[in-house]
C-alpha cells in the first residue's frame, strides 16, 4: 500500500497549497525581498525549495527509523492502530484545507517552541548571497511548524523504515514544490485563485477523500481475512 500512501502525500502537498499561501507567504516575500540579486530570482527559489524538501525527506527518515527502531512493522495491532490514526489526521487535514475544522492547528502549537530556536539561524541567512546559503536556508525554512508536514509525519513515522518515510515526505515536499515555487515567482497572479472558497473544498475534501479511502481498504482487508 506504499505505492497509495505516495501519492496520497504527493497530493496533499500539491492541494494543501491553499494553506501554504497563508503560511509561508511572509517567508517566500521575505526571500524575495532580501536577496542581494547575485542570482536570478528562479535559481533562488529553487535552491530555497530544494532545502525545504530536504529537510522534509530527513524528518520522515528520522521518523520512519524511529517506528523501524520500535519493531512497529512486526506488531500487527500497533500497526494497524497507527494506519488508522495516519488515515484519520489526513482527513483532519482535509477538513482544515476545506476550513470546516482547526484541529490539525494543534499539530503547529506543538511545534511552535522548535521553531523560536531555528528562527534566529534562519534570520542570519538573510539577506542571501549564494546559492548554497539559499539552500542553507530552505533547510531552515523546512523547520517551520506546520500542521500539513506533522500530519504526513504521522504517516511516515507508520512506514516501517527509514527509507520509506523519507520517500513518503518526499512524495509531500514535491507535491509542495509547484505551488511555493510558483508563489516566489508570480504571488500576486497565484494567491487570489488559492484563497477562493470552491478552490479550498475541492482539495480538502480530495485530501480527506485518501484518509476515507484507506481506512475503508483496510476495513475490507480486515473483512476478507475473517
Amino acid at each position: 500500500m506504499i505505492e497509495f500512501s505516495l501519492l496520497a502525500a504527493l497530493l496533499a502537498g500539491l492541494l494543501g497549497g491553499v494553506h501554504c499561501v497563508g503560511m509561508c507567504g511572509g517567508i517566500v516575500a521575505a526571500f524575495s525581498f532580501r536577496a542581494d540579486g547575485s542570482a536570478p530570482p528562479f535559481r533562488l527559489h529553487l535552491a530555497y525549495n530544494l532545502g525545504r524538501v530536504f529537510s522534509y525527506a530527513l524528518f520522515g527518515a528520522l521518523a520512519g527509523a524511529l517506528g523501524a527502531s520500535l519493531k512497529l512493522a512486526d506488531f500487527l495491532p500497533v500497526q494497524m492502530l497507527l494506519f488508522v490514526l495516519a488515515q484519520v489526521v489526513m482527513i483532519l487535514l482535509g477538513l482544515y484545507l476545506a476550513g470546516w475544522s482547526q484541529w490539525v492547528l494543534v499539530f503547529e502549537r506543538a511545534g511552535g517552541a522548535l521553531w523560536k530556536r531555528v528562527k534566529p539561524l534562519f534570520q542570519k541567512l538573510l539577506p542571501v548571497r549564494s546559492l548554497p546559503q539559499a539552500v542553507l536556508a530552505g533547510m531552515a525554512w523546512g523547520w517551520l511548524p506546520c500542521g500539513l508536514v506533522y500530519s504526513i509525519l504521522v504517516s511516515a513515522l507508520a512506514a516501517g523504515s527509514a527509507s520509506s518515510g523519507a520517500a513518503l515526505m518526499l512524495a509531500f515536499g514535491l507535491g509542495t514544490l509547484p505551488n511555493l515555487l510558483g508563489m516566489g515567482l508570480f504571488a500576486r497572479q497565484i494567491q487570489p485563485f488559492m484563497q477562493q472558497q470552491w478552490v479550498r473544498r475541492a482539495a480538502g475534501l480530495t485530501v480527506a477523500g485518501f484518509g476515507v479511502w484507506g481506512l475503508l481498504a483496510l476495513a475490507y482487508s480486515a473483512f476478507s481475512n475473517t
